[in-house]
């Protein structure tokens, strides 16, 4: 899937490339960024989402052992994290730190971002003025998909989302 996408789009005039650190955002963007010839600038403002305590268990243990919380993270997840993680309120938080960056750095051309499903997720909710609680019900982005936000005169536009045609059946 990465070399698909790095076959498809490094011909563009890319600016730069931010990625999550984690190592399979890197995995993933290393391809495009040896073809397009850029330096991968990795944030921790693109991690994925922490699920604190529920990391590396099954949704029927998460509600088993953590019931309340994982109730309460179902119905609000924009101000109810996982037990011992983050809210979406601060993943967008701190995705936001990297895109106001990428704005000031660079307002006028190409920048991938790699990072993960909830995470991209939520900027995209951030940016065009969708309730972060809603992230989950909102915008379906799969896994390998490509969004595409143009900003411009009247701010951020969606003019893309979820695309996977770089990828072979």
């Amino acid at each position: 899937m990465a070399r698909q996408f790095a076959d498809a789009y490094h011909s563009l005039a890319w600016e730069a490339a931010y990625v999550s650190p984690m190592s399979r955002t890197r995995a993933t963007a290393q391809p495009f960024c040896d073809a397009a010839h850029l330096p991968m600038n990795l944030r921790d403002g693109l991690k994925e989402i922490s699920y604190g305590d529920w990391e590396g268990r099954t949704r029927d243990e998460v509600q088993e052992r953590f019931g309340d919380d994982y109730s309460r993270w179902e119905t609000e997840p924009a101000w109810n994290a996982p037990t011992g993680g983050e809210t979406a309120v601060e993943v967008a938080g701190r995705a936001s730190g990297v895109i106001t960056e990428i704005m000031t750095s660079h307002a006028d051309g190409n920048v991938l971002i790699v990072s993960h499903k909830a995470t991209l997720r939520l900027i995209l909710c951030s940016l065009l003025g969708i309730d972060l609680g809603r992230y989950r019900d909102r915008i379906a982005a799969p896994v390998a998909s490509v969004s595409v936000v143009r900003f411009g005169e009247y701010g951020p536009q969606l003019t893309l989302l979820g695309d996977r045609s770089h990828l072979s059946q």
